[in-house]
Order: C-alpha cells, then sequence, then structure tokens
C-alpha cells in the first residue's frame, strides 16, 4: 500500500489552505458571558438631590461583540425600610445570568432610593391605611422606561424588542410599566407581583391593591407572564386570583401560572434556588412570543467576588 508522503513543502501548503478557509470563515465568536457594573442616568424629577439620578446597576451579557436584545430584571422592596440601602444589584445576578445565557442582554439596577442608587425613595404607596399603590407602581416604572431608554443607546444592545421581568414591587412596577407600554417592550415577566405586604399573610388595604391591577389593566396589551407559588406569603393564592382576575377583566394579556409551594415561602421561587422550576416557564412563554435567541445555553460565567462570601 503505498502511502503519502508529507514533505515540508506539501505541509506549508496544508498550513496556508487552512489558514484561507478560517479568514473566509470570519472571526471565531466567543461563547462567553461577561459582567459590568455600570450607572445608568434617569431623570429625578421632584426627588432628593439633582435632577438627574444614578442607578446602580450590573450588565451581563454574551461576550461574542454583537448586539443583543435587552431584559431589565427589577427587584422587590423589603418590609423595613432599613434593608433598603444595604441593596445591591447583585443580589439579582443569578436571573440575571439566566437571561444572558440564553442571548439577551440582562441588565439588573436598583430603582431609585435602594441601595446606592441616588434620588430617594420614589414608590411610596403612603399610610397602610390609605395606600396609593397605582401611585407608587407609576414611579417604579417610571425608572424602568428611563432605564430601557438609555440602555437601548448602547451599542451593544439590539434595536427593537426588549422585556422586563420584576419580582414583587418590581413585579407590580412592571405590571404598571405594561399600562403604558414605551416603545420596544415586547413582553414582561412578574413573580408575585404587588406591594403592601407588612407581616405573612397580611396586606394594607387588599381592595385598594386589586383596584391598582384593574387600573393598569384597562390600558395594558402587553403579553404578561405572572407566576405565584401557592405558599407565597407575601401575596397568596386568595389575593392573587383576586389580582389577576381584575387585571385580566379590564382587558390586560395575561397568562397566570401557579406553582406548587416552594420552600418556606414561595415568594422566594424567583430566587437562584427555584431556577430549576421558574426557569422552563420562562422558556414557554419566550418561546410562545416569538423570543427564543438561542438554541443553546451559553454556559453558566463564575460566580463573581461579591457573592463568594454570601
Amino acid at each position: 500500500m503505498n502511502r503519502p508522503v508529507w514533505t515540508r513543502g506539501r505541509i506549508g501548503a496544508v498550513a496556508r489552505a487552512l489558514v484561507v478557509c478560517i479568514l473566509a470563515l470570519g472571526p471565531v465568536q466567543a461563547e462567553g458571558i461577561r459582567l459590568d457594573a455600570l450607572k445608568i442616568p434617569v431623570p429625578n424629577p421632584g426627588g432628593a438631590g439633582p435632577s438627574t439620578a444614578l442607578l446602580d446597576a450590573i450588565v451581563l451579557r454574551p461576550d461574542d461583540g454583537l448586539p443583543h436584545p435587552l431584559v431589565l430584571l427589577n427587584h422587590g422592596s423589603p418590609r423595613s425600610a432599613s434593608d433598603r440601602p444595604s441593596m445591591s444589584p447583585y443580589g439579582m445576578w443569578a436571573q440575571a445570568t439566566e437571561f444572558a445565557r440564553r442571548g439577551w442582554v440582562a441588565v439588573a439596577f436598583l430603582r431609585r432610593g435602594y441601595g446606592v442608587s441616588q434620588g430617594g425613595w420614589a414608590e411610596t404607596y403612603g399610610q397602610c391605611s390609605d395606600p396609593d399603590y397605582a401611585k407608587a407602581g407609576r414611579a417604579g416604572a417610571t425608572d424602568i422606561a428611563a432605564a430601557a431608554k438609555f440602555m437601548t443607546g448602547q451599542a451593544y444592545v439590539s434595536k427593537g424588542k426588549w422585556i422586563s421581568v420584576g419580582r414583587s414591587a418590581g413585579g407590580f412596577a412592571t405590571v404598571a410599566l405594561t399600562s403604558t407600554a414605551p416603545s420596544g417592550l415586547a413582553a414582561a415577566i412578574v413573580f408575585a407581583p404587588g406591594r403592601g405586604s407588612t407581616g405573612p399573610d397580611t396586606v394594607c388595604e387588599e381592595g385598594e391593591l386589586v383596584d391598582a391591577f384593574a387600573q393598569f389593566g384597562k390600558s395594558s396589551r402587553i403579553p404578561l407572564l405572572w407566576v405565584s407559588a401557592d405558599n407565597d406569603h407575601f401575596f397568596g393564592p386568595q389575593l392573587v386570583t383576586r389580582l389577576s382576575d381584575a387585571f385580566a377583566k379590564s382587558g390586560g394579556k395575561l397568562s397566570l401560572v401557579r406553582t406548587p409551594a416552594f420552600g418556606s415561602d414561595g415568594h422566594a421561587l424567583f430566587n437562584e434556588s427555584g431556577t430549576a422550576i421558574w426557569a422552563p416557564i420562562v422558556d414557554r412563554f419566550l418561546r410562545d412570543n416569538n423570543l427564543v435567541l438561542r438554541d443553546r445555553l451559553l454556559d453558566a460565567p463564575p460566580r463573581p467576588a461579591q457573592l463568594r462570601s454570601r
């Protein structure tokens, strides 16, 4: 059997041919996820401090040099005001990572008055005996819309569709956001949305909260996924029925998913420990609304130093 003889000249010719093929295919893109810290400027009308407030944020995105659609991750509001200053956008690093793995530019940020974000707290609903929930929700929605406007101007964010995802008070602000439908908002996802929880299974003036959801539903036409666990002790199953019914009957476009009990309080479902439950629900919703960006998930990045001691 005759075997080919690989001379130095033939080896060089093959190497040159391989180089030509690689150049023809173009640069090989990385398949990682990058993490950056960011300050997002938003208007601060009537708030404490300057007319423009800087919001503390982190950005996780595919590290391939290409623009990708935006998702904003919106946190809840602690029952105790004394807990607000210690909040960090890294508190939603795990959730942002899951969206970045799916091809999104995932931005977890703190609204005005939380953590080191400037501007003073804008989301008060007043006294427990006479809450103005709709006003509080719209204040949070204002920050989300302003953050989206800034982020969609960044070169690494693709123009067009973006989504908002929120939990608890951030979910409530996201519901409010759908009622104004800022440009490009394609869908919204909320986990246990609401305000006014002062203790386990206790909400200030539940009827006023129901009315706020009804108000938002009147003008909301954005596809909305609502996920609540059956053992949520902030906003329990019976209240969820009242809130979601009020929103849907007013005209809101709602997909409600109830999950079995999660841990000791299902309000924590949208945590890293609940990913195996909530991620498939989110994936189905994204697929149903033609918002799937990748066939294969990117590998999860290492946990950042800010979280390793937690």
